[in-house]
C-alpha cells in the first residue's frame, strides 16, 4: 500500500522515535463510486484531504488565517503579516514542544525500562491517532462536515466559535473511525463525526472567558476535545476539594513558588528543577557517572529552556492573532450589533504557562506509576507522556494555576483514562488495521493518550454499540440538551469553568 512521504513537524516526533508509522493517509471503506457524481465528489474530497494532510498544521494554519481574515474585511497587507506571524509562532512552538517531546519520550522509556514492566496494549501517540483518523473512512469526510457544522451553528447562532484549526478535525475523525470499527456503519461514523464537531464547539464557548482571563488571549476559544474533557472532571474534583480540611488550604501555585523562594522559585529554573529530578529517576543506572551526569543535566536544561520559550512563542501568535480577532469583531458588529465572534484555536496556545508544564511533568512519573499499580491495566504507557499539559492546561483557570489540584485532577482523569484505554483498545486497533497503519512489533493492541484515553469518545462509541441508530439519536438529543442549558445560564456555566468577574458584554449569542 503507497504512502505519501511523512512531513517533518511534531505529528511524526514519537511516530519516529518509537514506532515505524504511517507516513500518510491510506482510503479504507469508500469506492469510487457507482456514477460520475459520485467519482467527482470522490475526487474532490481526496483531493483536499491530501492537500490539507501536504500542508499540515504549520503551514494550513496560515493559509486559514488569511483567508478569513481577508473575508472578515481586514487589509490584504495586515492579514498577510498576521497570516505569516501566527505561522512562525506555530513553528516556533512545534520546535519547542519537539524539544520537549523528545527529552519526556527518553524519561518516560527509561523509567519503563527501569521498572520491567511489560503491557500488550501499546501507546502508539497522538500523530498515529491522526495518522489513522485521516487514514480512515470517515477522515475523507470529516473535513468538509466540519466546516460545515460550524457554519450552521454560527448562522444559527448557537456558538461563538469559528474553529480555524482544521488540521485538528481529526479528532471528529477518530471519534467516527472508532464507531465504524464498531459497527461497520460509515453513515454512523460521519454521523458522530459531526456530533462531536458541534461537542466541541460547546467546550469551547464554555470555557473561552475563562480561558481569555487566566491566559492573557483575548478573542479566542479552545474547540480541542482532548483538552476540555477534563472540564466536568476539574469541576467536580474541585467542588470536593473546598470541601476538605486541610486540602482546601493548599495552594501550590507557580506564583506562590517565585514570591516564597525568589529566583528559585522563577519558571525557568523551576523548569530546570523539574527536569534534573525526573532526569535522576530516570537515568540514575545509565551508566558511568559522566554518562549519568550528562542526561540528568540535559534533561533539566531542556525542561528550563521549554518553560522558558513556549510563553514567548504564544506572545509572538498572539500577536499575529490580534489583527485577526479584531476584523472578526468589527465585522459582526457592524451585521449583528453586541454579538462577539471568538477564533477557535489549538490548545498549544495554552500549554506555555507554568503551572501546565509543571503539573504536567509531575504527572509522568505518577502516569508511569498508575501503569504498574492500576488493577486489570494492559497499557503501558510512553509515547503519549508528553502530551499530559495538553491534557491538563485546560484546568488551570478554574483552578486559578494551584499546581497540586492540577496534579489531583490530571491524575483521577488518567486512572479514568486508563480502564477507558482497556476497553477501547480493540476498536482503537481494529479502526488502525482498516486504515493500514501497522502495528509496532509484539504489539497485541494499541492505545494513545490522545484520543484513545478520553472518556467522551468511550461514552459515545459505547452508546452505539449498546443502541445503534438509537445511541446517535441519544447523542443529539444530549448535545442539543447541553446547548440549551449553557444558552439559558452562559454565566453560571462560565464560572464553574473558572471566571471569576461579570461579562462586560452578554455572551450568550
Amino acid at each position: 500500500m503507497d504512502h505519501a512521504e511523512p512531513s517533518e513537524s511534531r505529528d511524526n516526533y514519537f511516530c519516529h522515535y518509537f514506532y515505524q508509522c504511517p507516513t500518510g493517509p491510506t482510503l479504507q471503506g469508500m469506492g469510487t463510486g457507482k456514477n460520475e457524481g459520485d467519482q467527482s465528489m470522490y475526487a474532490i474530497l481526496t483531493g483536499v484531504k491530501a492537500a490539507i494532510d501536504a500542508l499540515g498544521p504549520t503551514v494550513l494554519m496560515p493559509i486559514v488565517i488569511f483567508l478569513i481574515a481577508v473575508i472578515l474585511g481586514a487589509k490584504w497587507g495586515k492579514a498577510f503579516r498576521a497570516a505569516v506571524t501566527i505561522g512562525v509562532a506555530f513553528i516556533g512552538i512545534d520546535l519547542v514542544l519537539g524539544l520537549m517531546f523528545t527529552s519526556i519520550g527518553q524519561v518516560a522509556q527509561a523509567m519503563v525500562t527501569n521498572t520491567g514492566i511489560e503491557r500488550d496494549i501499546i501507546d502508539v501517540g497522538w500523530p498515529s491517532a491522526a495518522a489513522i483518523a485521516f487514514g480512515s473512512s470517515v477522515g475523507l469526510w470529516v473535513i468538509p462536515v466540519g466546516i460545515l457544522v460550524n457554519i450552521v451553528f454560527l448562522l444559527m447562532r448557537w456558538t461563538r466559535t469559528l474553529n480555524v484549526d482544521v488540521w485538528n478535525f481529526w479528532h471528529f475523525a477518530f471519534v467516527g473511525s472508532l464507531v465504524v470499527a464498531a459497527t461497520d456503519n460509515l453513515a454512523y461514523g460521519i454521523a458522530v463525526a459531526a456530533a462531536v464537531a458541534a461537542l466541541s464547539l460547546l467546550f469551547a464557548d464554555w470555557s473561552a472567558r475563562a480561558v481569555q482571563q487566566f491566559y492573557g488571549v483575548p478573542g479566542i476559544s479552545v474547540p480541542h476535545l482532548a483538552s476540555a474533557q477534563i472540564l466536568p472532571i476539574a469541576i467536580v474534583l474541585n467542588w470536593l476539594m473546598e470541601r476538605i480540611p486541610g486540602i482546601k488550604k493548599i495552594n501550590i501555585s507557580t506564583e506562590t513558588i517565585e514570591r516564597r523562594f525568589g529566583v528559585f522559585g522563577e519558571p525557568v529554573v523551576l523548569g530546570l528543577i523539574l527536569g534534573l529530578v525526573l532526569g535522576l529517576i530516570a537515568f540514575f543506572n545509565a551508566g558511568k557517572l559522566e554518562v549519568v551526569l550528562a542526561k540528568v543535566l540535559g534533561t533539566g536544561v531542556t525542561l528550563a529552556a521549554v518553560m522558558l520559550l513556549l510563553p514567548r512563542m504564544v506572545k509572538i501568535l498572539m500577536e499575529g492573532l490580534l489583527p485577526v480577532s479584531d476584523a472578526a469583531q468589527e465585522f459582526v458588529r457592524k451585521r449583528t450589533g453586541s454579538r462577539h465572534l471568538l477564533v477557535g484555536l489549538d490548545s498549544a496556545i495554552l500549554i506555555g504557562h507554568p503551572a501546565a508544564i509543571s503539573s504536567s511533568l509531575i504527572l509522568v512519573p505518577i502516569a508511569i506509576i498508575l501503569s504498574i499499580i492500576l488493577p486489570g491495566n494492559h497499557v503501558i504507557l510512553f509515547a503519549d507522556l508528553a502530551v499530559i499539559p495538553f491534557i491538563v492546561a485546560l484546568t488551570a483557570p478554574l483552578l486559578k494555576g494551584n499546581v497540586f489540584r492540577m496534579v489531583v485532577v490530571g491524575t483521577v482523569t488518567l486512572v479514568i483514562g486508563f480502564y477507558v484505554a482497556n476497553a477501547l483498545a480493540p476498536l482503537f486497533t481494529h479502526a488502525a488495521v482498516a486504515s493500514g497503519f501497522k502495528l509496532p512489533a509484539g504489539a497485541l493492541q494499541i492505545t494513545s493518550v490522545v484520543d484513545g484515553f478520553l472518556w467522551v469518545p468511550g461514552l459515545i462509541v459505547w452508546s452505539i454499540q449498546w443502541l445503534g441508530a438509537g445511541g446517535i439519536v441519544l447523542l443529539v438529543v444530549a448535545i442539543a440538551a447541553l446547548f440549551w442549558l449553557y444558552r439559558r445560564n452562559s454565566l453560571g456555566w462560565e464560572r464553574a469553568a473558572g471566571v471569576d468577574d461579570e461579562p462586560l458584554e452578554q455572551t450568550a449569542t
